[in-house]
């Protein structure tokens, strides 16, 4: 009984090795089948695949960025990067050395010195050009290759640094035009595909193009707005007042206000768009998009539109001027108090000649807060203009509901919202346009692209900006501003305002500066936005700081886009 049992647990023990052996057997069979149908009857299909592995796109150079005249902005150069690799070696490092060194300009110990520290793949120089690379290539080298590669380079150095912007081909990272821009200029008509070598040399098949596979392929070229004249003499003369005045920043935009193209763009801190990696970030930021600053007084400008169109006063209208107001714990005071302690009753000429801060609080209290609120908002203030420039905020403009009487008597003469500086210049360009304001742009757009790119909004009526145009044309005229040009009539309004703290409540005693102005003011060709950052020296506004260069400017763009005179010169 006991050997029968144990003859059972054998005979078990045998079938399960048999049910193993077939189960393996199975395995193995359906492995060679699935190899036979991989390998002999599907084979087409795994050609294909592995063929299309060794395509790849042909190089492709990024357009060219050039201004409205056809000047050249930016633009690609090709370079190479010279690789050993370790597995392809049919010569010592020594002779590798004795070759590459002459042509590539670095020494042979450094050479040797780079191969033997073992890498499979041995960079050997970046950024060679392609002179030296066809040089090398013709050494027939079975060790070397050159990988080809984009360089970005910008001509006319700092011109014009913050509206290009940068490109990074290597981390494919971009700013301003370069980033906002990027599919068009990358865009190419015919995406050439080739099959290259594991070192990436082109296999020319029998359908192979020879020309169009060995011919860089090049993107689009994008158009701007600008003008290099005229960004030229933004960018001298804010620098020039910079320096004069040891401010820390500042910035010069020059508009058309009837579509919206801005002709020149100069901000300061700048920096060369060839070095900005070298560069530091503060540099490299485009403020005038991103922060926000009380506009101060050229902020008048659209109370006293906002107070015309809301009915609560008109071009006759005169408003009361203590000099001075007390609101809670606010006392709002002209600047020129001390010499004009109690104006008394004052037309609106008189309000924006010497910008009186009372008058424009008294008119923003005549109206109720939802009613002054949605005018600002219609003028583009709290919101992001649309600019095709990347970085931009939308300020700050409180909900009428947060609006205590003293935050919007304030509000009158520039101090309750907080506003970029395109923000500033797309308010007033509805002024000088009939009372629309067009989205500001730096790409020169098709017809078709302007429909989708381009938003026109009726801010104002045309009476209204008409109206406010001939009061500020006629308050610049009745000065001794520096703004008040002698061959062409200006509306236009200076403003200084208080910087607010860091790091607490309230105002410091540092000032931002301001000028905003159009011309000629009875058909407006340009509008012009200047603000200085903080001038550090005496006898510091808005008129003897951001004035002069408004004044030079203005000028000088009128003489360069031939804009004829209005002023009647020698009466």
């Amino acid at each position: 009984m006991e050997l029968n049992a144990k003859e059972k647990k054998l005979k078990q023990v045998e079938k399960r090795i048999k049910t193993a052996h077939i189960i393996l057997l199975g395995f193995f069979a359906a492995a060679v089948l699935y190899l036979f149908l991989l390998q002999i009857v599907d084979i087409r299909h795994y050609k294909a695949k592995a063929k299309s592995q060794r395509y790849s796109k042909n190089f492709i150079m990024r357009g060219q960025i050039v201004d409205r005249n056809g000047v050249r902005l930016a633009s690609d150069k090709t370079s190479f990067n010279l690789y050993a690799h370790r597995e392809y070696f049919d010569h010592t490092p020594e002779e590798l050395a004795d070759l590459l060194s002459p042509l590539i300009g670095t020494d042979k110990k450094t050479i040797v010195k780079s191969i033997n520290k073992g890498a499979t793949v041995i960079l050997l120089k970046k950024d060679v050009d392609r002179l030296t690379a066809e040089k090398i290539k013709k050494l027939g080298l079975r060790e070397i290759s050159l990988d080809k590669k984009n360089e970005r380079v910008y001509p006319q150095d700092e011109l014009a640094a913050h509206i290009l912007g940068y490109y990074n081909p290597d981390a494919d990272t971009a700013s301003g035009v370069e980033l906002t821009a990027k599919e068009k200029l990358e865009d190419v008509e015919n995406k050439v595909k080739v099959q290259r070598t594991p070192r990436g040399d082109i296999i020319y098949e029998a359908g192979t193009d020879p020309i169009l596979a060995a011919t860089p392929q090049v993107g689009k070229t994008v158009m701007l707005t600008i003008d290099s004249a005229i960004q030229h003499v933004c960018e001298r003369e804010l620098l020039n007042m910079v320096h004069e005045k040891n401010a820390s920043r500042g910035a010069v935009i020059v508009m058309n206000p009837k579509n919206g193209e801005i002709l020149g763009y100069a901000v300061y801190p700048r920096y060369n768009p060839n070095d900005y990696k070298k560069t530091e970030a503060i540099r490299l930021k485009n403020w005038t998009l991103s922060d926000v600053y009380p506009p101060g007084s050229t902020f008048k400008t659209l109370t006293v539109s906002a107070g015309i169109e809301s009915g609560k006063i008109n071009a006759a209208s005169r408003v009361l001027d203590t000099g001075k107001m007390q609101l809670g714990n606010w006392t709002i005071t002209n600047y020129d108090y001390n010499k004009r302690p109690y104006p008394g009753m004052i037309n609106l000429i008189s309000l924006l000649e010497h910008s009186s801060n009372v008058g424009s609080a008294n008119i923003a209290l005549m109206m109720t807060p939802a009613e002054f609120y949605n005018i600002l908002s219609k003028f583009g203030i709290g919101k992001k203009t649309g600019i095709d420039l990347n970085g931009e905020s939308s300020g700050l403009l409180p909900k009428p509901f947060q609006w205590d009487k003293a935050r919007q008597a304030t509000m009158g003469y520039g101090y309750g919202a907080s506003v970029t500086s395109i923000q500033m210049i797309s308010a007033v360009s509805a002024l000088a346009n009939g009372g629309v304001r067009v989205t500001p742009h730096v790409i020169k757009y098709s017809p078709e692209e302007e429909v989708e790119k381009i938003k026109r909004v009726q801010v104002i009526s045309p009476e209204t900006a008409k109206t406010v145009t001939q009061l500020l044309a006629q308050s610049v005229a009745s000065s001794k501003s520096v703004i008040n040009l002698e061959k062409y009539s200006v509306a236009g309004k200076t403003g200084t305002s208080k910087k607010p703290k860091e790091h607490s409540k309230g105002y410091s005693n540092s000032l931002y500066t301001s000028v905003v102005g159009y011309l000629p003011s009875n058909n407006p060709q340009i509008l012009v936005y200047v603000v200085v950052d903080v001038p550090s020296t005496f006898g510091i506004w808005g008129n003897t700081v951001a004035g002069p260069v408004f004044k030079e400017v203005a000028n000088q763009c009128a003489r360069i886009l031939n804009i004829p005179p209005d002023k009647n010169i020698g009466k």
